[in-house]
C-alpha cells in the first residue's frame, strides 16, 4: 500500500490523503460491504446480526472487524479473539509463518471472523492493518469460497482505516439513530465515501436506522440527500442484553420483538445480496444540516 502523495493524479477529493490499495488484492467474486456510522452507534452489533442473517440465507459468510478494541465479532465467536496486528508481531511480521487457523475463528452459524485489530493509539496507521489483514486472507485463498464479506468499520472518519475498507468494497452502508449527532455524523461519512467512489467501486447502498422508534429525522435527511433507509431496528431492550450475553439477535429467546428484528436483518440480507442501485448522494454543510433539523 502506498500514501498518495501531492503530486498523484489520483486524489481522492479536496485536501483528501489516504493510503492507497494494492491493486493486486483483489477481493474476489464475494459481494461486499462496508458498514459505517458514528461511534457507538451499534455497528458491531449491526454487522454480526447481518452476517448471521446472510449465513442463515445460506450464505458463506466473513466478518472483518477494522477498530482497534477488536470487539466487532465477540457475540459471534462469544470472546474478544486476537488480532491480525497481534499476531504478525508475534512473528516479527513474518506472514509466512502464519496459517488461517491463526487469525481467522468460525463463530455462530459458520460466520468465519477475523479482527484486523489496530496500532496503539498515535503509532500507526489503521489503512495499513487493514491493507494486511486482506493480503493475508489473499494469500491464504480464504475469499475464494466467500460469498459475503463484511467490514466493520471504527467511525472516526479522519483515519486511514475508516478509508481502507471502502476501497475494496462494493456498497457501503451507514448506521444512523433518528438524532443530530447521527445525522451530523451520517452527511460526513457520505462525503467521504462519495470522495473514495471518485477512484474505487464502492457506492452508497443506503442507511441501516438503529436504535429509533421514529424515523422521521433521518427521512428528512435521507429526502434532502438522496439517501434510502434499507431497514429500521427499534430500540429494543433484548438488543442490549444480546451483547451482555455475547449472542446475536438470532441465539436469543424468539419472543415477538427478537422475531420481528430477525425478519427485519433477513430482509435486509436478501435485498442487499440480490442487489442494490448505488445511491447518487450530495452531502450537506454543516450549517445546512442545523437549519435542516431544527436547530438554531
Amino acid at each position: 500500500m502506498t500514501l498518495l502523495d501531492s503530486g498523484s493524479q489520483r486524489p481522492d477529493g479536496e485536501g483528501s490523503v489516504q493510503v492507497h490499495m494494492d491493486q493486486r488484492l483483489n477481493l474476489g467474486t464475494a459481494k461486499i460491504f462496508s458498514i459505517y456510522g458514528k461511534g457507538g452507534i451499534g455497528k458491531s452489533t449491526t454487522s454480526s446480526n447481518l452476517s448471521v442473517a446472510f449465513s442463515k440465507l445460506g450464505k458463506r459468510v466473513l466478518q472483518i472487524g477494522c477498530d482497534p478494541k477488536h470487539d466487532s465479532t465477540f457475540t459471534l465467536t462469544k470472546r474478544l479473539v486476537p488480532t491480525v496486528i497481534d499476531i504478525l508481531e508475534g512473528v516479527d511480521y513474518h506472514s509466512e509463518e502464519l496459517r488461517p487457523e491463526d487469525y481467522v475463528f468460525e463463530g455462530y452459524n459458520g460466520v468465519m471472523c477475523v479482527e484486523a485489530g489496530g496500532p496503539p493509539a498515535g503509532t500507526g496507521c489503521g489503512g495499513y492493518v487493514v491493507g494486511q489483514t486482506v493480503k493475508l486472507l489473499k494469500e491464504h485463498h480464504l475469499l475464494e469460497d466467500t460469498d459475503v464479506v463484511i467490514f466493520d468499520v471504527l467511525g472516526d472518519v479522519v483515519c486511514g482505516g475508516f478509508a481502507a475498507p471502502l476501497q475494496h468494497s462494493e456498497r457501503a452502508l451507514i448506521v444512523a439513530a433518528n438524532d443530530f449527532d447521527s445525522i451530523f455524523a451520517m452527511n460526513r461519512i457520505v462525503a467521504a465515501i462519495q470522495a473514495k467512489s471518485k477512484n474505487y467501486p464502492v457506492r452508497l447502498g443506503g442507511v441501516i436506522a438503529n436504535r429509533s422508534a421514529q424515523t422521521d429525522q433521518i427521512d428528512k435527511f435521507n429526502e434532502a440527500v438522496g439517501l434510502k433507509t434499507r431497514a429500521h431496528i427499534p430500540a429494543l431492550d433484548v438488543i442490549r442484553l444480546s451483547r451482555l450475553k455475547k449472542a446475536t439477535l438470532f441465539e436469543m429467546e424468539p419472543t415477538p420483538d427478537v422475531l420481528a428484528v430477525q425478519k427485519e436483518y433477513l430482509q435486509l440480507a436478501e435485498t442487499l445480496y440480490a442487489g442494490v442501485d448505488p445511491l447518487v448522494v450530495k452531502p450537506l454543510k454543516d450549517r445546512e444540516i442545523f437549519d435542516l433539523l431544527g436547530f438554531d
